[in-house]
């Protein structure tokens, strides 16, 4: 498994890192909350302490949570009960008391994994109302019309369809897109998406949801 460990200490990220590769897992240790939100995409799980140094572990986690549903685990020091509980209801999988024992962390690992669950395969083609779209060959028609979309506006309709009808944040988008949702993005995102919304022809299928996000509507009224 592909892990990022989120540690500004020198010495427990080392220990950390030589535990779980010990374990078969591949690591990357990065030292800021930050560097945590640029590159959480590169893992299948997140080791977060929650003792970072350019801001709150939990305002990390949070973040974390508008734009990914991968596993987190947080690091805390001992008597912190007010933060584990604070990080469990924003959406940690599990905690760790430091210093940490390493059999136990490794442990916690494959209990979060197994509950995780193998993901099924993704299906190489995506279907919405009378939209199609190829992710191999990198197409999309409406209706048998053969849309001529940019990369970003490829990406984008893709992303909105596997939504399958649900709200896909701006946050969500941009860390898609982009790989920062919390980066000056925005005004190039409502670019992108008039511009989808023109070549779609059909007005109603992507939804504003003010304040929220947007969703992709298969069968609008």
């Amino acid at each position: 498994m592909d892990l990022l460990i989120v540690e500004d200490d020198d010495a427990v990220a080392s220990a950390l890192l030589a535990a779980v590769s010990s374990a078969g897992h591949k690591a990357e240790r990065v030292f800021r909350g930050s560097d945590a939100l640029l590159q959480h995409r590169k893992a299948a799980m997140i080791l977060l302490d929650l003792g970072l140094p350019d801001m709150d572990g939990l305002e990390v986690l949070r973040k974390l949570r508008q734009v990914t549903l991968n596993p987190v685990i947080i690091l805390t020091a001992r008597d912190d009960e007010r933060r584990v509980v604070r990080g469990l209801r924003l959406g940690a999988d599990d905690y760790l008391i430091k210093p940490v024992k390493l059999n136990e962390l490794l442990a916690r690992i494959e209990a979060v994994a197994r509950r995780m669950g193998r993901a099924a395969a993704p299906s190489s083609e995506l279907t919405a109302g009378d939209v199609t779209i190829s992710l191999d060959h990198r197409t999309a028609e409406v209706a048998g019309r053969a849309l001529r979309l940019t990369p970003t506006e490829f990406e984008l309709l893709a992303l909105l369809v596997k939504h399958g009808g649900s709200i896909a944040t701006r946050e969500q988008i941009m860390d898609a897109l982009w790989g920062d949702a919390f980066a000056a993005a925005s005004r190039s995102l409502d670019v992108h998406l008039t511009g989808l919304r023109a070549k779609l022809g059909r007005p109603g299928y992507i939804v504003n949801v003010r304040g929220v996000g947007y969703r992709f509507e298969a069968n609008p009224p």
